[in-house]
């Protein structure tokens, strides 16, 4: 194969990307042969996904760059589902194997504060890993303000087979709040040791099965729910919330500082709110300081993984019970989930967190 020929295939499978996603199949490593022989061109792809329609899409769009650099051009495909390093899996339920054993990775979404759209955040972070073929699961945890039944349209209570609870299937992943068992305008008024006992049953009382990651949607502040979480199951990662403003970021690093101490792996900082988009004209407006989030990681020595902005409707899609990425999954406000999915896992995988590496998809 002349090496003009192999630079213009290599150049052109550059241009094929994983769906949904601005990623190409070269920089993923789905690449693992390339070979002309005879005018001939063969492709050997490896594409690791739950989703089989992606990868024969991947095939599909391949086929189509190489047509006309041979006569025939043969791609041949693999589709394998992601593997949960063994690993990695033990040491995920080593601390408890009684409270989550078939989850491989628990991702923890904090604050230091309330009102930072934490649960926003963290409800659109877990449909995501869903849409890019993780099995994916969402807990609740924050006791004293559960919002996850309404950002996600449901009002039932949940069935118990074999005395556990069985999590609520929704825009692709399992979904559990303390919200589906108690009253809506009941108020949560525990001391410490029910709301660790609370915590307790709502990962070991939950048959949440075989899942790749489980988002955990935490109670703002560095209180005794957040002590009871790190202590019961290891935490693969943390992701802080905060908005652009000073006050908020001040409570942000703390949230932080307890994930340092207590042995968490950082993968980042989400600024959230980070300009209001008026409906009328699709005009960013900065209403809080700007880049706020993106000084106090880079003191902090941690990820910016991304902004996002405030946006009626996002709002409208929270209040409405269908989260923005799965209301709109190819809209602005997807492509910028998926951007911040994507640098969270690359961070856990930079911490060597996963070992051996989780392929990205």
């Amino acid at each position: 194969m002349s090496e003009n020929l192999e630079a213009k295939i290599w150049e052109r499978l550059k241009g094929v990307s994983f769906p949904g996603m601005s990623r190409d199949v070269v920089s993923f490593g789905f690449v693992r042969s390339v070979t002309a022989t005879d005018g001939v061109v063969r492709v050997d792809l490896r594409v690791p996904t739950h989703n089989p329609g992606a990868g024969e899409q991947i095939k599909t769009e391949v086929e189509a760059a190489l047509r006309g650099l041979a006569p025939t051009v043969e791609v041949n495909l693999e589709v394998v589902a992601p593997q949960r390093p063994e690993q990695a899996r033990q040491k995920a339920i080593a601390r408890d194997p009684s409270l989550v054993p078939g989850v491989a990775h628990i991702l923890a979404v904090a604050s230091g504060k309330g009102g930072v759209g934490k649960s926003t955040v963290a409800a659109n972070l877990a449909v995501t890993l869903g849409q890019l073929g993780h099995r994916t699961g969402l807990l609740d945890a924050d006791i004293y303000g559960p919002s996850v039944p309404m950002m996600f349209g449901i009002n039932e209570r949940p069935r118990v087979i074999d005395n556990r609870l069985q999590p609520f299937q929704k825009f692709g992943i399992r979904v559990m709040s303390l919200g589906f068992v108690l009253d809506v305008d009941t108020p949560v008024i525990w001391r410490g040791p029910m709301v660790m006992k609370a915590l307790e049953q709502m990962l070991g009382d939950v048959d949440w099965g075989e899942l790749d990651f489980l988002v955990v949607d935490m109670p703002p502040g560095t209180g005794d729910a957040q002590l009871t979480l790190t202590q019961k199951v290891p935490l693969s990662g943390g992701v802080i919330v905060s908005t652009p403003q000073d006050v908020a970021l001040i409570d942000a690093r703390k949230g932080l500082a307890m994930f340092r101490k207590v042995n968490v792996p950082i993968l980042g900082v989400v600024e959230n709110m980070s300009t209001f988009v008026c409906p009328h004209c699709g005009e960013a407006t900065d209403i809080f300081k700007r880049g706020g989030a993106v000084r106090t990681a880079e003191t902090l020595g941690c990820r910016f993984l991304g902004r996002l902005p405030l946006d009626p409707e996002i709002v409208r899609g929270g209040d409405a019970g269908v989260p923005i990425v799965a209301a709109d999954p190819h809209g602005p406000h997807a492509e910028a989930f998926r951007a911040i999915a994507i640098g969270a896992l690359e961070e856990l995988h930079a911490q060597a967190a996963l070992r051996p590496r989780l392929t990205i998809v």
